[in-house]
C-alpha cells in the first residue's frame, strides 16, 4: 500500500502541474487563471521535479534543481521510490560538485534497475550483459575458427591446382 501511495501522489502533483499550465495557456481563461499564471514562474525558472514532487519551495540553492529539471519529473520520482529523497540529497553533498551529475545518472539508471529487478537491480543487468558479452566472444572464436578451417582448405586446395599444373606439364617418359 505504501508503494501506491508514493507513485500516485507524484503523479497527481505533475498532473495537476500538466492541467494548470494547459488551462492557462487557453485563449478563454478567467481574470483568476491569469493572475496565477503571471505569478507561476516560467517552465526554466519554475519549481525542480524534486521540489514539484515533493511540493516544497524550491530555492536557489536547491542541490536538487541542477540534477532533476522541471522537464524530466519521472526521473526524480524513480529516484525518489527507490532511494528516497533525503538520501539522494545526502548523498549529493557528499559526492564533489564536478561529479554529481554523472551521481545522479547513476542513481537514477540503478532505480530503474532496482524497479525492473528487485532483487538483483543493476548487478543483475551487468551478469545479463556479461552472460552475452561470453556468448558474442564464443561466437566470434567460432566463426574465427571456421575462418581459419577454409583459409586452409582453399590453400590445399590451391597448393593441389598448382601441383597438378606443374606435374602435368612435366614430361615423364
Amino acid at each position: 500500500m505504501e508503494y501506491t501511495e508514493k507513485t500516485t501522489k507524484p503523479l497527481k502533483v505533475f498532473n495537476s502541474i500538466h492541467l494548470f499550465s494547459s488551462s492557462s495557456s487557453s485563449s478563454s481563461s478567467s481574470s483568476s487563471s491569469s493572475s496565477r499564471s503571471s505569478s507561476f514562474p516560467a517552465a526554466s525558472q519554475g519549481p525542480c521535479a524534486a521540489c514539484k514532487v515533493l511540493r516544497r519551495r524550491c530555492t536557489e540553492s536547491c542541490i536538487l534543481a541542477p540534477y532533476f529539471p522541471s522537464t524530466k519529473p519521472f526521473q526524480f520520482i524513480t529516484a525518489h521510490k527507490v532511494f528516497g529523497a533525503s538520501n539522494i540529497i545526502k548523498w549529493l553533498k557528499e559526492v564533489p560538485e564536478t561529479n554529481r551529475a554523472d551521481a545522479v545518472s547513476s542513481m537514477v539508471y540503478e532505480a530503474n534497475a532496482r524497479i525492473l529487478d528487485p532483487v538483483y537491480g543493476c548487478a543483475g543487468a551487468i551478469s545479463k550483459l556479461q552472460k552475452q558479452l561470453e556468448e558474442v566472444q564464443a561466437e566470434l572464436a567460432m566463426t574465427q575458427a571456421e575462418l581459419l578451417f577454409m583459409r586452409c582448405q582453399q590453400q590445399q586446395l590451391d597448393d593441389n591446382a598448382k601441383f597438378h599444373r606443374n606435374s602435368g606439364s612435366a614430361n615423364w617418359e
